[in-house]
């Protein structure tokens, strides 16, 4: 059984959530696509006080609201049976209820949850001894991979398409990820 370490926002939720509240706040006609850094004040053309203030006024709606990345439920039932499944989430503290309502709305299984409350999310890591972190922020991924020397699987997206390391494994949907997880398991088992 491994411990799975799984980021919320842009991992186990669609990437694109964000999209349409910042369209209607910042009348703009952005798309994921257009979305090339983690950080969006560049493109919002908006200091990061400006945006900070506009997350806070925004995020509870928005969480309440995301729709699980597609596949995501389908693969996370199947692995929750043979896995220990904890999710390490940079969403403050303040947002601890409206996390596990979404969790609980939705039906989707978790054995843990950690809102961390920012992108330093190895101490959590290493607390909960996870075997595999899947992440979608390259930082995180990098950080992680490096630091806690474990595999994350890294969801491609627009926002995180610098250089990888070998610790890295990028794939573009949940299916991806759990054919690597059950090979990844297969080659630990051979390994014993």
């Amino acid at each position: 059984m491994l411990r799975l370490g799984i980021d919320i926002d842009g991992t186990v939720t669609a990437q694109d959530t964000f999209v349409p509240y910042l369209n209607e706040s910042f009348q703009c006609a952005i798309t994921l696509d257009d979305m090339t850094e983690y950080d969006l004040t560049k493109l919002l053309k908006i200091s990061n006080e400006e945006f900070w203030g506009w997350m806070d006024q925004h995020e509870p709606l928005i969480y309440k609201q995301a729709k699980p990345a597609e596949g995501a439920k389908v693969i996370l039932d199947q692995m929750k049976h043979h896995h220990k499944l904890i999710y390490i989430t940079a969403r403050r503290q303040h947002h601890t209820d409206v996390t596990y309502t979404w969790f609980q709305e939705n039906h989707v299984h978790y054995d843990d949850i950690e809102l961390v409350g920012g992108h330093h999310k190895l101490e959590a890591v290493q607390k909960h001894k996870i075997d595999v972190f899947f992440e979608d922020h390259h930082g995180n991924a990098t950080m992680i991979a490096k630091e806690a020397d474990i595999p994350v699987i890294l969801f491609n997206s627009p926002y995180n398409q610098m250089p990888i390391d070998d610790r890295i494994i990028r794939v573009n949907n949940w299916q991806e990820a759990s054919q690597w997880i059950k090979q990844y398991e297969q080659r630990l088992q051979t390994a014993y």
